[in-house]
């Protein structure tokens, strides 16, 4: 599958850290490969979504705090995903090293014998301010800048930093991470956002796609990618296992 880069979404360009700089948007390492490199094989990555946070349920904008932690409703989750997965070998397992994120994936990797591998670039988007915040206050409180965040996140930005345009750079740094990993068959456990920017950059759409995609708490989806680092999206935000014995084999 070919994918045309996208250059025509926005009329000013970012750098990794978000911040702008003017210009058009550069979206030169988003295209066919997301490695970048020739791999030594072709890979199958398998996304989750952490299981239900303390801020989920109360309805708390989390970004990248790592005060939101798994409820026992999540654990619950995890354990499902756990199950689902139990027929499938993993080379490796990467996690977000944020607590949510970290939890689900030491429950879902239980008796495995790789050690977990944590990546700061699957953490999750810094929303500075908003963090913390019930939405409904949020809304109140800051309602440009919140109404921003809900409806044109790919706008939304504080002190020039454009954190959902900064997701994308640290999306594509984590395919890299991943891809040029020893292994073919690769576990993701990480947040709702950097997973929207995951698969956003891997079918090459831009930021202001951010929405588009939705993922639940222990929602699966499957990428394969051939030697050349192009993806192949298989299966998007698979739940049967939240309601059912369901195991996956692929």
């Amino acid at each position: 599958m070919e994918l045309i880069p996208m250059t025509h979404f926005t009329t000013e360009k970012f750098q990794n850290d978000g911040s702008m700089t003017g210009g058009a948007y550069d979206f030169e390492r988003a295209t066919t490969s997301l490695s970048n490199q020739s791999l030594s094989s072709s890979k199958k990555v398998t996304l989750v979504r952490h299981g239900l946070s303390s801020w989920n349920e109360e309805s708390k904008v989390q970004g990248s705090s790592n005060l939101s932690i798994l409820t026992e409703t999540g654990v619950r989750q995890a354990e499902r995903c756990r199950k689902a997965l139990t027929n499938i070998y993993f080379d490796q397992c990467f996690s977000s090293p944020i607590s949510r994120a970290k939890s689900t994936a030491e429950v879902i990797w239980q008796g495995r014998e790789e050690p977990l591998v944590f990546l700061d670039s699957l953490k999750e988007a810094h929303l500075f301010f908003l963090e913390g915040m019930k939405n409904v206050d949020a809304k109140e409180r800051y309602p440009k800048e919140y109404t921003t965040w809900r409806e044109d996140p790919a706008n939304f930005y504080v002190n020039g930093v454009y954190p959902i345009r900064k997701l994308w750079a640290t999306a594509r740094e984590a395919w890299r991470e991943i891809l040029l990993s020893p292994g073919e068959n690769f576990l993701v456990i990480t947040h709702k956002s950097i997973l929207r920017a995951l698969i956003c950059t891997a079918v090459g759409l831009p930021p202001e796609r951010f929405r588009a995609i939705d993922m639940n708490n222990g929602g699966i989806s499957v990428f394969n990618f051939n030697k050349r680092g192009e993806a192949m999206l298989q299966s998007l935000n698979m739940t049967a296992h939240m309601y059912s014995d369901h195991f996956y084999i692929y």
